[in-house]
């Protein structure tokens, strides 16, 4: 009997030039295999849960024969898993140690790191990288600018996410849900000075505005006189894995100098999501 997807496909690759495609296809027709072989891994990635066989030969275009034999080779090297009782296919261990592999040599701050140096040049004031790491950002890269004053947003300093722009950048990315659950109730987020949403509905107003403007900020919430502005880097499922803020003295930038820095962070955002082969 034939197997049925249990769910519908899920978004497919994201656009690229023509002279990308072209490469890629050239390389394709050079190693087809090794190009199946990842599209599988990256088809099941993609999912939440495992797949049939056929959902995936169906999803990628390939004959079920094709199909069935690079799940054999991925599954004897550990890559993919198969469970027999519900006939479908998940990630294999071999695949996690991949991935734990990655994290261990910290990639994100190496790409990230040449990025975030440019854009102290283009605009003469701090900037820093930011991870979520529950209800607060936790910073891991921080470029200081010549003549500009030290910030508490030090490599390894965690502050709430609701109280800085990275924070919120990365929060109005995130399914509703996700929001929900790390913020359920008010005594859940924190304030500083009487600065930051005093509630979930506020919270949720301010996520709501940060998705409208394209980006989000802050002032004085987490030093007073400084203000920051911020964007998030976004994976290939569009999760936000990092965000990227500039930091200035309040009274040095008009309004027309913030829309230069909004612009300056839009851009060096937008690159490293490249970079990481992020969709946007």
């Amino acid at each position: 009997m034939p197997e049925a997807p249990d769910r519908a496909p899920g978004p497919g690759p994201r656009p690229t030039s023509s002279a990308d495609a072209a490469a890629r296809s050239a390389a394709s027709a050079n190693a087809p295999a090794a190009r199946h072989a990842l599209d599988v891994l990256t088809l099941l990635a993609r999912h939440t849960e495992p797949l049939p066989a056929g959902a995936i030969a169906r999803d990628l275009g390939l004959p079920r024969s094709t199909t069935y034999h690079l799940l054999a080779v991925l599954r004897d090297a550990g890559f993919v898993t198969h469970l027999p009782e519900d006939r479908r296919y998940g990630l294999g261990v071999a695949a996690f140690e991949l991935g734990s592999a990655y994290q261990r040599q910290a990639p994100l701050q190496r790409i990230a790191r040449p990025l975030l140096g440019r854009l102290v040049d283009a605009t003469t004031h701090n900037a820093h990288l930011a991870v979520l790491h529950g209800r607060d950002v936790l910073y891991v890269i921080e470029e200081r600018a010549p003549g500009r004053p030290l910030l508490v947003t030090d490599v390894g300093v965690r502050l709430p996410a609701t109280l800085t722009a990275s924070g919120l950048a990365m929060l109005a990315e995130l399914p509703a849900a996700q929001v929900r659950a790390l913020f359920p109730h008010r005594d859940t987020l924190v304030q500083r000075d009487g600065r930051g949403p005093a509630s979930v509905t506020e919270l949720r107003r301010e996520l709501a505005a940060v998705r409208a403007r394209g980006y989000a900020t802050e002032d004085g919430s987490v030093s007073p006189g400084l203000a920051s502005v911020a964007r998030a880097v976004l994976d290939h499922t569009g999760h936000p894995v990092a965000g990227i803020a500039v930091t200035f003295p309040r009274d040095e930038v008009d309004a027309a100098e913030q829309e230069r820095l909004v612009a300056a962070v839009t851009r060096t955002a937008a690159a490293l999501t490249a970079r990481i082969r992020g969709v946007r």
